[in-house]
C-alpha cells in the first residue's frame, strides 16, 4: 500500500529531507503588512525580521482552512492509498480541527496531533515515513504515532523577548526585565503548550551551550539515534559547538534545520533548540 506522509509547514523540516522521504508539506498563512503569504513559499524568516525591524508593525500566523485541507489531501490520494498527516499542536493552533474537518470527506485519511511544534513534529514525521516504506498498516501507524507524541521532547533557547511581547505572548513588564538582566529563557513544549523553563543569564552563545549540555548529559531516557538543532539563523559556529556536544555525548544522526516562519514570528533571530525522542 503507497501511504503518504504529509505535514504542515510548522514542522520545521529541510528542503533535503522532504525529497529523501517524498513528504507532503501544506504552509500556514503568514500575515505580514496587510498581506497574506504563504509559509516557506513567498516569505522567509528574513522577511518577517526585517517587517518588524522597520518598525512598521508585527507579522501573524495563521491556520490552515478546511478547504485547503480537502484539497491537498484529495491530491495526495491521486497517486496513494492512504494519507498520515501531521500538525502542530492543537494547544497553539487551530490546523488539527480544521484537517480532522476535512478528512471526514475521505475514508483513508489519518489525522495525528503531534502535541508540538517544529521538528518536534519532525521527528514522529520522520518515524512515520520510515515505517511507512517499510509496509505498516496505515491506521495501525497512525495509532502508534499519536502514543508516541509524549516521548518528544522539545526546548528552544530564546535570545530576546521582543518577538513574544510584540506577538503579546509575554508582558512589556517581563520583556524588559529579561532584557536589563540579560537573560535567555528557555521555552519548553509540555503538554502541548509553550511554557518558560530555566532562565540563563549572560552571553548567548555560552547560555545554549550550557542549555544543551543539561538537556542531554547524563541521562539514560533518551533514544540518541536521531536528534535535530534547529535554530532561527544562528552563527555557524554557535551550530557547529552544539554539535560537537550532541556528537560527544553520543548522539548518532545530527540533523540541522531552520526554523520556518511560525516559529521565528514568535521567537526572532537567534533562537537555537535540540528536540529528540525518549525512549
Amino acid at each position: 500500500m503507497q501511504i503518504r506522509i504529509s505535514t504542515d509547514s510548522t514542522a520545521d523540516l529541510s528542503a533535503a529531507l522532504i525529497e529523501k522521504y517524498n513528504l507532503a508539506v501544506s504552509p500556514l498563512a503568514v500575515e505580514m503588512g496587510g498581506r497574506s503569504y504563504h509559509d516557506g513559499v513567498d516569505i522567509t524568516p528574513e522577511d518577517i525580521y526585517a517587517f518588524v525591524g522597520s518598525g512598521k508593525g508585527v507579522c501573524r500566523t495563521a491556520a490552515i482552512n478546511v478547504a485547503e485541507y480537502e484539497a491537498h489531501f484529495a491530491s495526495l490520494l491521486e497517486s496513494a492509498n492512504a494519507v498520515i498527516h501531521f500538525d502542530i499542536s492543537s494547544e497553539m493552533s487551530s490546523c488539527y480541527q480544521n484537517a480532522c474537518k476535512a478528512a471526514e470527506k475521505f475514508k483513508n485519511v489519518h489525522i495525528i496531533d503531534s502535541r508540538n511544534l517544529s521538528t518536534g513534529i519532525g521527528l514522529l514525521v520522520l518515524e512515520a515515513a520510515e515505517r511507512a516504506e517499510k509496509g505498516e498498516d496505515p491506521a495501525a501507524l497512525a495509532e502508534d504515532l499519536r502514543r508516541r507524541t509524549a516521548k518528544v521532547e522539545a526546548s528552544f533557547v530564546l535570545d530576546t523577548l521582543f518577538y513574544l511581547q510584540k506577538g503579546g505572548r509575554c508582558s512589556s513588564i517581563v520583556a524588559l526585565g529579561a532584557n536589563l538582566l540579560k537573560l535567555k529563557p528557555c521555552i519548553e513544549v509540555k503538554n502541548g503548550e509553550m511554557g518558560v523553563g530555566k532562565k540563563y543569564r549572560g552571553k548567548h552563545s555560552l547560555c545554549v551551550e550550557q542549555y544543551v549540555r543539561e538537556r542531554v548529559s547524563g541521562r539514560s531516557d533518551i533514544d540518541r539515534r536521531r536528534i535535530f538543532i534547529t535554530h532561527s539563523g544562528c552563527s555557524p559556529e554557535l551550530v557547529g559547538a552544539v554539535r560537537e556536544i550532541l556528537e560527544q555525548e553520543g548522539f548518532g544522526e545530527i540533523l540541522e534545520t531552520r526554523a520556518g516562519c511560525t516559529v521565528s514570528t514568535h521567537c526572532g533571530p537567534n533562537t537555537l533548540g535540540v528536540l529528540f525522542l525518549r525512549v
